[in-house]
């Protein structure tokens, strides 16, 4: 019986989105999009970041994550790069693979990517990488990956409504 226990608990963890890694299964306020109330949350940052967990492949987990006065709104699971290239200088040598460099960018507004979404980043910094961006994919070589279609739309709809314009890579 606690075998079966367990595999439900691991079914329901997975079914609201969460991971068997011990990622939270809270939603948040605005997790799926934003409401009127969460709109008046006056000025609202968009902040990726690495964490130090995996996927199960082994590439890394990082976060999109949207804060409105100091409280998180929404976070989505996304990756950067691959797991083999984490570690190497991810401001120059464009195609190796890595991450997006930490720093501040100019976030573009959704636009329609064959069936799925891109959002244009533009460095903020002195970089030779380009054609970067957020977009629907798993693994990612260098762009932000979010792949779960849900996530990039209510993605989409906060960058619209909100009219967010940039974006920073905190590490």
């Amino acid at each position: 019986m606690p075998r079966l226990l367990s595999l439900f608990g691991l079914g329901l963890v997975l079914a609201l989105g969460g991971t068997a890694r011990g990622q939270s299964t809270e939603q948040l306020s605005g997790q799926n999009g934003p409401t009127a109330a969460l709109l008046k949350n006056g000025a609202l940052t968009l902040t990726t970041r690495r964490t130090t967990t995996t996927f199960p492949d082994g590439n890394r987990i990082w976060k999109v994550e949207l804060h409105g006065r100091g409280e998180l709104l929404a976070s989505w699971t996304a990756a950067s790069g691959i797991a083999a290239r984490q570690q190497v200088d991810r401001r120059w040598s464009p195609g190796n693979a890595a991450p997006l460099p930490a720093g501040r960018y100019n976030l573009g507004p959704p636009e329609p990517w064959g069936d799925d979404l891109w959002f244009t980043l533009t460095p903020r910094f002195e970089t030779t990488r380009s054609a970067l961006g957020i977009h629907r994919c798993y693994p990612g070589t260098g762009c932000i990956c979010l792949p779960n279609r849900d996530e990039i739309k209510a993605l989409a709809a906060w960058v619209r409504q909100a009219r967010i314009q940039s974006l920073t890579v905190l590490n």
